[in-house]
């Protein structure tokens, strides 16, 4: 189901023979479903032993305590992080770059559940125990911290819904936040008080 799905959804493959060599994506999910199923067995250090060999050959780290579904499609992968306690569904996409990671403050279920036909963007951040529903998709270089109902699509850090079952949140403010740029407004603004208020002085003091 994997090599189907890199099939599918790559139009640059050729055939089943040049994904099973040549994708390292593939190659990561191989290496990851032998080390999940020593990890769940017990056999932990030589799990961690053999992901720690499939991200030093694939660029993609997959703790082998992270639950993995089938028809999953990692495309690039070079720089995807998926954590320990990450739950992954069916017929997911997910490109270069993304992390599926936790927060840092969380115990126990600490990493995001991506339910089926999921497609993570590059460079997404995703993390803390959140949900992804059933077909959503994630925009690239998104920053999501917050669950993400179904068939919905979520741009922006921090993530903001946009779409939601193919229709535009009309309500949503499309432009992005950018607190950068909101600070410097703010100063400006401020800098404009000063000088009126001291242009107001000196004419009282004249």
């Amino acid at each position: 189901m994997d090599l189907e799905a890199a099939k599918t959804h790559d139009p640059a493959a050729t055939s089943a023979l040049e994904i099973a060599l040549t994708y390292n994506g593939f190659h990561a999910l191989i290496l990851y479903r032998i080390a999940h199923y020593l990890h769940v067995r017990g056999f932990k250090l030589i799990a961690r032993i053999i992901s720690s060999i499939g991200r030093f050959f694939t660029g993609i780290e997959i703790h082998p305590g992270a639950k993995i579904g089938y028809g999953v499609f990692i495309d690039h992968g070079t720089g995807v992080v998926i954590g320990e306690t990450t739950e992954i569904g069916n017929n997911v996409t997910i490109y270069q770059g993304a992390t599926l990671g936790g927060t840092g403050k969380d115990k126990g279920k600490r990493h995001p559940t991506v339910e089926s036909g999921v497609m993570i963007s590059a460079g997404a951040k995703v993390l803390g125990p959140i949900t992804i529903g059933k077909n959503a998709k994630i925009g690239a270089g998104s920053v999501v911290l917050q669950d993400v109902p179904p068939n919905a699509t979520v741009v922006g850090v921090p993530g903001m819904v946009v779409r939601l079952n193919g229709e535009r949140i009309d309500d949503l403010d499309q432009a992005l936040p950018d607190p950068v740029e909101d600070k410097i407004n703010a100063l400006e603004k401020r800098i404009s008080e000063l000088e009126c208020n001291m242009r107001i002085n000196k004419d009282i003091e004249k």
